[in-house]
Protein backbone atom coordinates (compact mmCIF):
# COMPACT_ATOMS: atom_id res chain seq x y z
CA UNK A 1 0.00 0.00 0.00
CA UNK A 2 1.28 3.42 -1.18
CA UNK A 3 1.97 5.57 2.22
CA UNK A 4 0.09 9.07 2.62
CA UNK A 5 1.89 11.63 4.72
CA UNK A 6 -0.57 11.73 7.22
CA UNK A 7 -0.37 8.01 7.99
CA UNK A 8 3.45 8.31 8.67
CA UNK A 9 4.26 7.82 12.48
CA UNK A 10 7.80 10.19 12.78
CA UNK A 11 10.38 9.72 15.26
CA UNK A 12 13.16 11.28 16.60
CA UNK A 13 16.08 9.81 18.84
CA UNK A 14 19.60 9.88 19.62
CA UNK A 15 21.36 6.25 18.63
CA UNK A 16 21.55 4.99 22.22
CA UNK A 17 17.55 5.34 22.64
CA UNK A 18 16.94 3.62 19.17
CA UNK A 19 15.32 0.25 19.44
CA UNK A 20 17.63 -2.57 17.73
CA UNK A 21 14.80 -2.90 14.99
CA UNK A 22 14.90 0.76 14.38
CA UNK A 23 18.89 0.26 13.85
CA UNK A 24 18.34 -2.50 11.43
CA UNK A 25 15.73 -0.57 9.27
CA UNK A 26 17.71 2.61 9.28
CA UNK A 27 20.88 0.76 8.05
CA UNK A 28 18.17 -1.58 5.71
CA UNK A 29 17.00 1.25 4.04
CA UNK A 30 20.06 3.54 3.59
CA UNK A 31 22.06 0.54 1.62
CA UNK A 32 19.08 -0.10 -0.30
CA UNK A 33 19.27 4.13 -1.26
CA UNK A 34 23.02 4.39 -1.28
CA UNK A 35 24.39 0.97 -1.86
CA UNK A 36 21.61 -0.97 -4.62
CA UNK A 37 19.93 1.68 -6.01
CA UNK A 38 22.59 4.88 -6.28
CA UNK A 39 25.48 1.83 -6.34
CA UNK A 40 27.68 3.59 -4.24
CA UNK A 41 30.32 1.82 -2.89
CA UNK A 42 31.54 3.17 0.31
CA UNK A 43 31.08 2.49 4.31
CA UNK A 44 27.90 3.70 5.69
CA UNK A 45 28.56 2.96 9.07
CA UNK A 46 31.08 5.68 9.74
CA UNK A 47 31.06 5.87 13.65
CA UNK A 48 28.72 9.08 13.29
CA UNK A 49 25.74 7.76 13.85
CA UNK A 50 26.84 7.23 17.29
CA UNK A 51 26.25 11.64 17.96
CA UNK A 52 23.91 11.84 15.73
CA UNK A 53 20.10 12.15 16.01
CA UNK A 54 18.13 9.88 13.66
CA UNK A 55 14.59 10.97 12.16
CA UNK A 56 12.53 8.29 11.08
CA UNK A 57 9.31 7.87 9.36
CA UNK A 58 7.24 4.56 9.53
CA UNK A 59 4.18 3.56 7.56
CA UNK A 60 2.89 0.82 9.47
CA UNK A 61 6.08 -1.62 10.06
CA UNK A 62 7.94 0.17 7.05
CA UNK A 63 10.88 2.73 7.43
CA UNK A 64 9.96 4.95 4.39
CA UNK A 65 12.01 7.62 5.24
CA UNK A 66 15.48 8.77 7.53
CA UNK A 67 17.58 11.26 8.05
CA UNK A 68 20.55 11.76 10.09
CA UNK A 69 20.84 14.80 12.37
CA UNK A 70 24.43 15.75 13.30
CA UNK A 71 25.50 18.49 16.27
CA UNK A 72 27.74 21.07 15.81
CA UNK A 73 31.63 20.13 15.39
CA UNK A 74 30.39 16.38 13.87
CA UNK A 75 30.20 17.00 10.34
CA UNK A 76 30.82 21.03 10.34
CA UNK A 77 33.25 23.09 12.96
CA UNK A 78 30.28 25.95 12.97
CA UNK A 79 27.15 24.41 11.96
CA UNK A 80 25.06 21.19 12.44
CA UNK A 81 24.04 19.14 9.75
CA UNK A 82 21.39 16.89 7.96
CA UNK A 83 22.78 13.65 6.29
CA UNK A 84 21.81 9.85 4.76
CA UNK A 85 19.00 12.08 3.57
CA UNK A 86 16.66 8.79 2.06
CA UNK A 87 13.14 8.01 0.84
CA UNK A 88 11.85 4.44 0.01
CA UNK A 89 11.18 3.36 -3.68
CA UNK A 90 7.27 2.79 -2.55
CA UNK A 91 7.06 6.38 -1.25
CA UNK A 92 8.39 9.15 -3.51
CA UNK A 93 5.92 10.37 -5.32
CA UNK A 94 4.23 11.84 -1.94
CA UNK A 95 6.48 14.90 -1.21
CA UNK A 96 7.79 12.60 1.61
CA UNK A 97 11.67 13.78 0.59
CA UNK A 98 9.83 17.76 1.10
CA UNK A 99 8.62 16.86 4.74
CA UNK A 100 11.35 15.15 5.51
CA UNK A 101 13.96 17.94 4.66
CA UNK A 102 11.10 20.40 6.48
CA UNK A 103 11.39 17.73 9.76
CA UNK A 104 15.02 17.59 10.05
CA UNK A 105 15.40 21.10 9.97
CA UNK A 106 12.50 21.63 12.63
CA UNK A 107 14.24 19.14 14.62
CA UNK A 108 17.69 20.48 14.28
CA UNK A 109 16.24 23.72 15.21
CA UNK A 110 15.18 22.38 18.69
CA UNK A 111 18.12 19.93 19.20
CA UNK A 112 20.53 22.37 18.45
CA UNK A 113 19.36 26.34 19.42
CA UNK A 114 22.75 27.17 20.50
CA UNK A 115 23.93 27.50 16.36
CA UNK A 116 21.56 28.81 13.72
CA UNK A 117 23.18 27.44 10.80
CA UNK A 118 22.46 24.13 8.88
CA UNK A 119 25.02 22.52 6.06
CA UNK A 120 24.47 19.32 4.18
CA UNK A 121 26.29 18.20 2.03
CA UNK A 122 24.14 17.59 -1.86
CA UNK A 123 24.52 15.27 -4.64
CA UNK A 124 24.89 17.36 -7.55
CA UNK A 125 21.73 16.38 -8.98
CA UNK A 126 19.70 17.23 -6.06
CA UNK A 127 20.57 20.59 -6.42
CA UNK A 128 17.13 22.20 -7.19
CA UNK A 129 15.21 20.16 -5.10
CA UNK A 130 17.37 21.51 -2.09
CA UNK A 131 17.27 25.05 -3.20
CA UNK A 132 13.70 25.21 -3.39
CA UNK A 133 14.02 24.07 0.29
CA UNK A 134 16.07 26.70 1.53
CA UNK A 135 19.35 25.88 0.86
CA UNK A 136 21.56 27.74 -1.19
CA UNK A 137 25.13 26.27 -2.28
CA UNK A 138 28.38 27.22 0.56
CA UNK A 139 31.07 25.47 -1.84
CA UNK A 140 32.78 24.16 -4.80
CA UNK A 141 32.33 21.11 -6.51
CA UNK A 142 33.89 17.90 -4.80
CA UNK A 143 33.34 14.03 -5.16
CA UNK A 144 32.39 11.92 -2.29
CA UNK A 145 32.08 8.12 -3.13
CA UNK A 146 32.98 9.07 -6.52
CA UNK A 147 29.80 11.24 -7.01
CA UNK A 148 29.77 15.40 -7.32
CA UNK A 149 28.40 17.55 -4.29
CA UNK A 150 28.19 20.65 -3.01
CA UNK A 151 28.31 22.07 0.01
CA UNK A 152 24.82 24.11 1.01
CA UNK A 153 23.87 26.38 3.50
CA UNK A 154 20.13 27.33 4.99
CA UNK A 155 19.85 30.79 3.36
CA UNK A 156 18.41 31.98 6.55
CA UNK A 157 21.95 31.61 8.00
CA UNK A 158 22.77 35.14 7.03
CA UNK A 159 25.42 33.67 4.49
CA UNK A 160 24.06 32.54 1.37
CA UNK A 161 21.59 35.35 1.06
Amino acid sequence: MQPTLTALQWICQPFDSLTNKQVYDSINLRLTVFAFEQQVGYVDTDYRDLEAYHLLAYHGDQLVAYARLLPVGVAYEDACSIGRVCVAANARKISLGKELINKSIQHCEALFPTTSKIKIGAQYYLLPFYEKLGFAIAGDLYYEDALPHKKMQRKNDGICL
